[in-house]
């Protein structure tokens, strides 16, 4: 039996997110990329199929499990592995999130067999396909790099133990309320973690750590709940769902539903329908 063949389909965009130049998702069955660079990071992870490229004239494979980082500057091609092609997720990050003096690590190990790093890739790509939910993502993405930071310094230096936020001074509750008050400070217009960590004098990842260890809950997550909290109160005074989102900083009323339902069981259209309007 044949194998099934899928259309080409692409999409690709770039989200508000610091660092992050382009998103790109893409099938392929037949097609082959000719030799090319980029001069971003090129972070990708193949969910059906597989790819074959070569990179600095040697060959390499992507298979289900693996993350690939193909560094900016090098050449490189692509094609399918298998039969009926390959689907993937790509990132292209700019050197704020990857420093080039990884390039040379990247080219001689560019696959990382790294359960939790692929699991983090995917999670973060979920997050980046969704309007509104850019401080997740970032959040996400801030502790990719940071994965793949260490990996690669790991190879340049093999007596490496941790590298970055790991090895700073530890951080504690007053970090954390810090800024849990710029959060509650932001709840409508949002802030994001790299303005954060200026505007507090810390790595976003210690910032999410901090937060996370004092509360519970991740700063994003913590921005949502008080979002969804102040929607409640527009809703119990007459506004309409659509009013209530773009009035509490989601991206829309979609936004705000998914949230909503989440967090308080019902819509926000039936939440207003059963509840009793201030008058």
């Amino acid at each position: 039996m044949a194998p099934q063949r899928h259309a080409p389909s692409v999409s690709a965009w770039r989200p508000a997110v610091p660092g992050v130049v382009e998103v790109f998702h893409a099938r392929f069955t037949e097609y082959a990329y000719p030799m090319h660079v980029h001069t971003a990071w090129t972070l990708l992870i193949v969910d059906d199929g597989a790819v074959r490229y070569d990179l600095e004239r040697h060959s390499h494979g992507t298979p289900h499990d693996t993350v690939s980082l193909l560094p900016p500057h090098i050449p490189h091609n692509g094609s399918a592995a298998t039969p009926h092609g390959f689907r993937k997720r790509v990132l292209y990050l700019d050197s704020s999130r990857l420093g080039d003096e990884l390039i040379g690590a990247a080219v001689d190990t560019p696959d990382l067999r790294d359960p939790l790093l692929r699991r983090r890739v995917g999670q973060l790509h979920t997050a980046l396909a969704r309007p509104g939910e850019e401080l997740e993502a970032e959040s996400r993405l801030t502790f990719v790099a940071e994965r793949l930071t260490e990996r690669l310094n790991d190879r340049l230096r093999p007596r490496l133990t941790g590298i970055g936020p790991r090895t700073g001074p530890r951080t504690g509750p007053a970090l954390a309320r810090r800024l849990r008050e710029l959060l509650d400070a932001r709840v409508v217009e949002g802030v994001s973690l790299e303005e954060a960590g200026r505007l507090l004098d810390a790595h976003p990842a210690h910032l999410v750590r901090a937060f996370s260890g004092a509360y519970g809950i991740a700063p994003h997550q913590y921005l949502t709940s008080r979002r969804v909290d102040r929607a409640r109160a527009l809703l119990l005074a007459g506004a309409r769902p659509a009013e209530a989102a773009t009035g509490t900083g989601f991206y829309d009323q979609a936004h705000l539903t998914r949230h909503f339902r989440r967090l308080v069981g019902v819509t926000p259209g039936r939440y207003r329908a059963d509840g009793h309007w201030a008058s």
